[in-house]
């Protein structure tokens, strides 16, 4: 686990490679008894999820959408860069609601920024690209947790605590997460603000051609496929098979605009190795007992040195944030912590859903390395950002993390029925 962390965020290897290398060395090492039980992580259907979920962002691109969507968030900027980033933070829980899955966001607006920036002649990896980059890679994450049906946090998190409803966990989650999600907007801003200084240009006024039944045919698969999504609490379909529907409709000919060739070049198949690796990863660490010793050692012994309420919560949170760093899935991270927390939280006598969610509100507010997020690592294959980057941007935002949790969720918890200390 640590020669992948290491391999990922120093990028010496290609990501890809760091996974297959890592698969590899479990069965080698003997963190697993045989390949097949190292290969875990390639029967998961998230990296399957993710396939589709790329797919759907390539047909966006092919099938003129991006295109006509960049040249409207430029004719609204009207060549201003701040602009540009402001309409894309205040899209993000507006999106939510038609979008739950942050990567499914991810997929599609990358390509519609892309082609943003190459109207706007903007070179890669310039300041407002970062910017840009960055927020879909780590801010857009937090508005699809303020929902229940927003992706794996939020179902995996309600499960292991039990008792949440939809309502109920909107009304826990929405006002501490778009808190952060705020404060991850200007701390993107404040960062990258030299970029904000050069306007874009303005593309031609052109008359604008009627919107194309490959166009229509684009955007009613993917709205279905969200559709199937939203509605997961009546059918219980697993989110892959959304994904799975809508990659096969739109490479069926006369449906969908894409054909496999344009899959091959638009889809970063990287992406799947390192996502079924990390899984693996997490698969192994926890059979091998790795995992429980470390949540253990990292989280459960660290409220002992606390007498109060509030400071079990900061020995909590700074334990999370260190197994954090370890694990790179956040399946694998909260299946692990937000037992041990709330076990923590009826020892100390608090609140054991308080505890929980501070917990998950640590870990789930910062990305390390591409590796840990899947909207993080379709942003890294782009090239705007590095490893060293996504990194120095999780630790800012490890800080704003811990702030929110203290100043803004914990009061606002007492205040809808959830006090840290039980009345």
């Amino acid at each position: 686990m640590l020669i992948a962390i290491v391999l990922w965020t120093s990028e010496t290897l290609e990501p890809g490679v760091t996974a297959l290398l890592a698969v590899t060395l479990l069965p080698l090492s003997g963190a697993t008894p045989t390949m097949r039980a190292a290969l875990q992580g390639f029967a998961s259907p998230v990296p399957y999820f993710l396939v589709g979920v790329l797919t759907m962002g390539a047909a966006v691109v092919k099938s003129g959408l991006a295109e006509r969507l960049a040249r409207t968030i430029l004719e609204r900027a009207r060549g201003r860069s701040l602009a540009v980033y402001v309409q894309l933070v205040l899209a993000f829980p507006v999106l939510t609601f038609v979008l739950p899955s942050a990567t499914t966001r991810s997929g599609i607006l990358i390509h519609i920024y892309d082609e943003v920036f190459a109207l706007g002649r903007v070179p890669r990896g310039a300041d407002i690209a970062k910017a840009v980059m960055l927020a879909l890679s780590s801010i857009n994450r937090l508005a699809s947790t303020a929902l229940l049906t927003g992706g794996i946090t939020p179902v995996m998190s309600a499960a292991i605590i039990g008792g949440l409803s939809w309502t109920g966990w909107f009304a826990l989650m929405a006002v501490p997460y778009w808190a952060i999600l705020v404060l991850g907007g200007l701390l993107t801003y404040a960062l990258y603000r030299r970029g904000f200084a050069h306007g874009l240009p303005v593309p031609e006024r052109e008359r604008r051609r009627p919107i194309s039944g490959t166009e229509w045919r684009t955007l009613a698969i993917i709205l279905g496929a969200s559709a199937l999504w939203l509605t997961d609490p009546l059918h219980h379909l697993d989110p892959a098979i959304p994904a799975l529907l809508a990659f096969a409709a739109l490479l069926t000919p006369g449906l969908g605009p894409l054909g496999w060739s344009d899959l091959e070049r638009g889809v970063g198949w990287a992406n799947f190795f390192v996502i079924a690796a990390s899984i693996s990863l997490a698969h192994a660490l926890d059979a091998s007992g790795a995992a429980p010793w470390l949540g253990r050692l990292l989280v459960g012994g660290l409220p002992g040195l606390s007498r109060s309420a509030v400071g079990t919560i900061v020995f909590l949170v700074l334990g999370a944030t260190l197994l954090r760093a370890l694990v790179p899935n956040i399946s694998a991270f909260l299946a692990l912590a937000l037992p041990i927390a709330m076990s923590v939280g009826r020892e100390a006598g608090l609140n054991p859903v308080v505890c929980a969610l501070a917990v998950m509100m640590t870990g789930d507010a910062v990305v390390y390395y591409p590796a840990q997020s899947s909207s993080a690592l379709v942003i890294y294959e782009r090239g705007h950002v590095s490893a060293g980057e996504i990194f120095r941007f999780g630790l800012w935002m490890t800080l704003l993390g811990w702030v929110t949790v203290l100043v803004v969720a914990l009061p606002w918890w007492s205040l809808v029925g959830e006090p840290l200390i039980p009345r």
